[in-house]
Formats: structure tokens, sequence, C-alpha cells
């Protein structure tokens, strides 16, 4: 099979890997559709490597026994390789598992699990049924493009009485202007890049604030009366974003951490005298699944206008190009193409 593999700074392409082997619960599926999230970030680097990718939607070509998929089936490949055992993976918390990849040994195969690839090994209870009418590019959005911030509206209870600030309009940020619109919240987007911005507009974010800006809280002080944002996600693994957060919620708001981000300095004083909530999160419980599919059946515009790009993976070293300009959305590659 074809896999993406980085050869140094800015150089990047194809190589062959042998095909992977249905053994067990793993199952091999052809990927039909691979979004792109932030592996563009070490494009400009010296870093080599063959392993990337974990978001993915394609055809299940090949099973080694009776289990919760059959060949042919269409699914979206969810990311990680958990236990499946401990109490996390049993209540659909999997993304959480301490014991993550640990059980990939049991396959004995190595590079089976980028998605930057035509085929991949994934364990059968990570592959969610796409229904029918619903596209492999959009299926595919029920992991990272919208999947974060769908967890993280979920954890917040948003609804159509909240104003929601989402900092950082990068492909999870893009995303979570979708599922706080779908909710019927009103959006309040940061972002600094002029294409970006545009885009959450086009997504229906009812204003775009600038962080750069030195009178930015000030803007959305502005913006919702004097009483601060009532729900905020940080989707632009910024510290900056995190003081901000904190500054303009309102008194017993919450917040959603996504972005990633490194340390961070935090007065307790302001969380504590407003009685802020934080949540941590990263992916959605399974169970949750039906109701993500439910709801990319109805956001198709949306989606379409979310996913800007789209490259055969051949041209894998001008897609990371794009991303690294910040002139798109989501970027979606077609395996086979």
């Amino acid at each position: 099979m074809k896999v993406v593999a980085k050869f140094g700074t800015e150089s990047a392409g194809l190589i062959d890997k042998p095909d992977p082997v249905a053994k067990g619960e793993f199952v091999v599926v052809k990927i039909h559709s691979v979004p792109m999230c932030t592996e563009y970030k070490g494009f400009k680097s010296e870093h080599k490597g063959d392993s990337f990718g974990h978001e993915a939607a394609g055809e299940v070509v090949e099973i080694a026994q009776e289990g919760t998929v059959k060949v042919g089936d269409r699914v979206v490949v969810m990311p990680h390789y958990p236990c499946g055992k401990c109490h996390l993976c049993l209540t659909g918390e999997y993304a959480h598992c301490p014991d993550d990849n640990k059980i990939l040994h049991t396959t004995e195969q190595t590079g089976v699990t980028a998605t930057f690839a035509q085929y991949i090994l994934k364990q059968d209870w990570l592959l969610v049924p796409i229904p029918d009418g619903i596209s492999y590019d959009h299926a595919g959005m029920a992991c990272c493009g919208l999947g974060s911030t769908s967890n993280a509206m979920r954890l917040m209870n948003v609804n159509a009485f909240d104003t929601v600030l989402i900092t950082g309009m990068g492909p999870i940020g893009l995303g979570g202007v979708i599922n706080a619109v779908y909710r019927g919240a009103r959006v309040i987007a940061v972002e600094s890049h002029p294409y970006r911005a545009d885009l959450a507009k086009k997504l229906g974010a009812a204003a775009v604030v600038n962080p750069q800006d030195e009178d930015v809280a000030d803007q959305i002080q502005d913006l919702t009366d004097g009483k601060g944002v009532d729900k905020g996600v940080e989707c632009s693994a910024a510290s900056a974003a995190v003081r901000l957060l904190i500054d303009v919620t309102r008194p017993k708001g919450h917040i959603a951490l996504i972005g990633g981000i490194g340390d961070v300095e935090i007065q307790g004083s302001g969380i504590i005298n407003k009685g802020l909530i934080l949540h941590g999160t990263r992916h959605y419980n399974l169970a949750d699944t039906p109701a993500m599919m439910r709801m990319i059946a109805e956001v198709k515009d949306p989606l379409d206008t979310f996913i800007t790009h789209t490259f055969p993976m051949r041209q894998i070293q001008e897609a990371w190009a794009l991303q690294c300009t910040h002139d798109c959305g989501k970027v979606v590659l077609d395996a086979w193409a």
C-alpha cells in the first residue's frame, strides 16, 4: 500500500508498505477520505516519519472473525487504539484509555495504524457505520473536525440562550462554529488570520475579533452588553487565549479546553471569584456517535463550506504547504486518486 512519508524539511511524498492483514477483532479498512488535522505543523522542520494521521472514513475489506462489522460496510475510523477492557473503554470514554496503543502488539504488525495511507488496521468496535446518503468526506468530519468541539458543547450544555466564544479558527475551531450554530447559540470567534476569520463568518459566527487587538476583551464585552460570554471553547493552543476566556466569561460560566495548550499561568482568583467551570475535553463518548451522524446529515451545506480543499494523497507536499499558509479550512486527502 501507499503511505505518506516526510523525508525532511518541506519534503514529503509516498512510500510503499505491506498491506495490513485482519487478525482477531482487528479488521482492514480501505481508506477513502483522509481529513487532515495538525500534522502539517512539522512540515517545515527536519523531522522525518511515515506514520501520520488519525482521522479517516472508508470501507471494510477484510475481517478475521465475526464481529461488529462485515466486508463492504462503510465506516468512520475512530482515533486511538485503546485496550477495550478498562472502565473508560467499557463506558465509551475510550479516548482517555490509560493503555492506549498497548494492544497493538497482539496484531504482530507494524506501520498499519496511520490514516495517511490506503489501508488501516482497526478494532471493529471503533468503526462507526456511515448512514446512507452521507459521503465519505462528510462522514470523516465525525472525527476531529466536529468531534472534540461537539463533546465540549455537550459537556457545557450549549443551547440557543448562549453566547459562545471560540478561540482559534483552525480546523477544530471552525468545526466548533458549526457545532455551536447547530445548537442555536450565538458565536463570537477569535482569529487574526483574514481567510479563517472570513470562513468563520460564512459558517455562522455572528462576529470575529482579532486577538492581536489591545482592546479585544473590551470588544467582547461590548458584543455581550457588558455581561460576558456564557460559554467558551479554546481551540488555538495559545496560553493567552485561556487568559482571555477567563477574563470575558460571565460568572458561573463554562470554559472547555481543547487546543493542546502547554504551560499556562492562571491566577486562580479569576476562576474562583467567578465560579467558573473548566472542562478538559478530547473526543466524544461512543454512545454519542448516532447523534453525531444525525447532525452530519443535517449540516451538509456548512460541511461543504468547512471542507475548502481536497487533494490526491500523492500531492501531500502541496496539501501541507497550503495548510502552513492557513488559507484553508478543513483539508481532505483522497488515498486512491
